[in-house]
């Protein structure tokens, strides 16, 4: 059996994966695109190098990184997903039933055709009717909106590349200025154990635009660090609290998992003073 070396370019260790089979490799106008047959997770998705899902836990990082902000949201009914071109994040959306319209922006459109094919139950949803895919940069599609959007959630590769016009100062004040009065953002953050710094940094960036900013975390096998950070903004609401009662169908994210994800609010202050240390 043939093994795959992950090639991530932040961990400072190197995951290894028994590959069954290589049902598809090529390469789009942004990244190389390669879908590996694995024994225990099934199929994965890799982009130039780096795991982004896996049939068999790809839910775990899906449903917290939607549903936290969406519970926390009295009542979502315009949300835009900027990146997930796998489809998993707008699938998780589309269980809310206040959602009226999704704005499903993926830059690479081949890895959404990619994702169809190889991963049908993670990207069935992105023909539903309320999803309207847009292939371009999300940084320029919130750009001067009129603050008619109740959630932002980005869902993008690490954060290098072209992946970069989404985690800045100006990016923010778009997604900020382009949401509602009740409005809320999330995006992953990288991992608490491997990109402290980072972390640190996406906080520190978020503060200078949203009042309220804050930092919760899931426990991934598949990606460097395994302890993975979302940072999330809200405009009025706090994020801790679930305006939206807990009905959808989810396998590891419910009421009490909302509450808990937090970081506590010692640890937290710890962190941001840069006091945190390991």
């Amino acid at each position: 059996m043939i093994k795959f070396f992950e090639k991530d370019p932040y961990a400072p260790i190197q995951y290894v994966y028994d590959v069954e089979d290589i049902l598809y490799k090529g390469k789009s106008d942004f990244q190389e695109i390669m879908v590996i047959k694995n024994p225990h997770f099934g199929n994965m998705l890799v982009l130039d190098g780096v795991v982004q899902i896996t049939e068999r836990d790809e839910f775990l990082y899906h449903e917290m990184l939607v549903h936290v902000v969406m519970h926390a949201h009295p009542e979502p009914r315009k949300v835009v997903v900027i990146g997930g071109g796998d489809g998993g994040a707008v699938r998780e959306v589309l269980k809310h039933k206040s959602v009226e319209k999704v704005y499903f922006i993926e830059i690479d459109e081949e890895v959404i055709k990619v994702s169809k094919k190889f991963f049908p139950s993670v990207a069935g949803g992105v023909d539903d009717r309320r999803v309207e895919i847009k292939c371009m940069d999300g940084a320029e599609f919130v750009k001067n909106r009129d603050g008619d959007i109740d959630a932002v959630i980005v869902d993008s590769t690490d954060i290098i590349g072209f992946a970069k016009s989404l985690f800045t100062v100006e990016f923010f004040k778009s997604v900020k200025d382009s949401l509602t009065d009740d409005g809320m953002f999330v995006t992953l953050s990288e991992s608490l154990h491997f990109h402290k710094d980072m972390v640190i940094e996406v906080q520190e960036a978020m503060k200078l635009i949203f009042p309220i900013v804050d930092l919760y975390t899931a426990p991934l096998a598949t990606y460097a660090g395994n302890w993975w950070t979302f940072s999330a903004a809200s405009k009025k609401h706090n994020l801790r609290d679930i305006k939206t009662e807990y009905r959808i169908d989810t396998k590891y994210y419910n009421d009490e998992i909302h509450r808990q994800a937090f970081l506590p609010p010692k640890v937290y202050e710890k962190l941001m003073q840069r006091k945190l240390q390991w």
